[in-house]
């Protein structure tokens, strides 16, 4: 999984970035074809907010979550990238189960 910081009027310290790394692998336990993960942290006027965009196999996801601190902010987002990222699993496995109805044709 290659993963993108990005701070906007924000330095990303060693420590936000271990993080948010640590929250990522969590993506990768329940699915493991997540390519790239792009995620944007900005502080607003009262709130922290994070953003990222997951690319993974046959879709790209997006999530936002707005919170006091930015660590709460994160586990937001991981939370509802989490989600659908299960979603997208479930999905999937559901369109690879399904087959096509048999036909018996009697001659």
């Amino acid at each position: 999984m290659q993963l993108s910081l990005t701070g906007h009027h924000l330095d990303i310290t060693d420590a936000l970035r271990s993080y948010v790394q640590d929250k990522l692998e969590r993506l990768e336990r329940h699915f493991d074809h997540v390519t790239n993960v792009h995620v944007i942290l900005s502080p607003e006027k009262k709130q922290q907010k994070a953003e990222a965009t997951v690319h993974i196999s046959g879709a790209d996801v997006f999530a936002d979550a707005t919170h006091d601190d930015m660590y709460a902010a994160i586990d937001a987002l991981i939370d509802k990238l989490d989600r659908q990222v299960l979603k997208h699993k479930e999905k999937l496995q559901s369109r690879r189960g399904a087959s096509a109805p048999v036909v018996d044709e009697e001659s």
